[in-house]
């Protein structure tokens, strides 16, 4: 079912990170960890090849230097931490690749980090792929938007001569229905781009990581920000169809997955970007890593209960 039209979806207590007790916020005050949290893009030694990798890295924490300043992102101050576990879930589907859980004398935070390993700038990686109905009821869809999306990704025949004979593209569709789809998600993008970046529920992801891998010049850079912040990167831009006909959310494209030698497959949705986009951001210093100021905690104040793992 919809979730709801919000100013915009991705909160932190919605995405940021899964607290399972309550963790007083104790953001950096050292050197080290302000810099982490301001720099955000950075180049591994010795590189990532894959989600092991990065589990690898967590678990030398006291040792990897990168694995340090990932924590000084999203957990704050170090010198509290006595145990950091990072595991990859398994038998779940989640948007969680990594999940991360910091120990302190106060308790547990858990951070679920979605990972995109990529292999060189301008290439599209896959951020989510399901069965049109599935979308459907996840956005309560409306059936006429609904109904010309089946069109789109095949499954249902073509109305009429177009440039492929197994679907339809949206730029073949008529006018008005081709505004209603427009209207649709833009009327309902805040909560679309949430969901298909960070998920919902106990597998959420609160972070969102980009590493590059390979042997070439780019390789072994990565950045690391708060998927409420990537969410609002990616959903920049408008919401229109493009000349090949198919959708544009500000920087996401949706489009029929095609391919699986005709598979049934073939006819699902999917949603895709260009991670790499965020380096020249980081790079700018114009990307927030993590929305929140880097202050020490005064210690007069109650802490907030909701537990966000921010």
């Amino acid at each position: 079912m919809m979730k709801g039209h919000m100013p915009f979806r991705v909160t932190a207590a919605t995405f940021l990170a899964i607290t399972f007790s309550v963790i007083p916020a104790s953001w950096a005050d050292d050197e080290a960890s302000e810099a982490a949290i301001q720099l955000g893009s950075q180049t591994a030694k010795g590189g990532f090849q894959n989600e092991e990798d990065v589990c690898d890295r967590f678990n030398r924490w006291q040792t990897d230097a990168v694995a340090r300043e990932w924590l000084a992102i999203m957990h704050g101050r170090l010198d509290g931490i006595q145990t950091v576990t990072a595991t990859i879930p398994r038998g779940a589907k989640a948007k969680t690749d990594v999940e991360v859980r910091v120990t302190t004398t106060e308790g547990e935070t858990r951070y679920g980090i979605s990972i995109k390993l990529v292999s060189n700038a301008g290439g599209f990686n896959q951020i989510d792929k399901r069965w049109l109905d599935s979308y459907a009821t996840m956005w309560n869809m409306p059936p006429g938007v609904h109904d010309a999306l089946k069109l789109f990704v095949g499954e249902v025949p073509p109305t009429g001569l177009g440039k492929d004979p197994d679907r339809m593209f949206l730029t073949e569709l008529p006018p008005d229905t081709q505004r209603a789809i427009v209207a649709f998600f833009e009327g309902h993008r805040d909560t679309i781009v949430s969901d298909i970046l960070g998920g919902d529920g106990p597998h959420a992801a609160g972070w969102f990581l980009v590493t590059v891998r390979g042997d070439h010049a780019q390789a072994n850079r990565w950045v690391l920000i708060s998927t409420a912040s990537a969410a609002r990167f990616f959903n920049e831009g408008e919401v229109v169809i493009t000349p090949a006909g198919s959708l544009k959310i500000g920087r996401i494209t949706m489009q029929r997955k095609g391919g699986d030698n005709g598979r049934e497959t073939a006819t699902m949705l999917q949603f895709k970007i260009d991670p790499t986009d965020l380096f020249d951001r980081a790079e700018s210093g114009s990307l927030d890593p993590v929305p929140r100021p880097v202050v020490k905690p005064d210690p007069n104040v109650v802490e907030d209960s909701s537990g966000t793992g921010e």
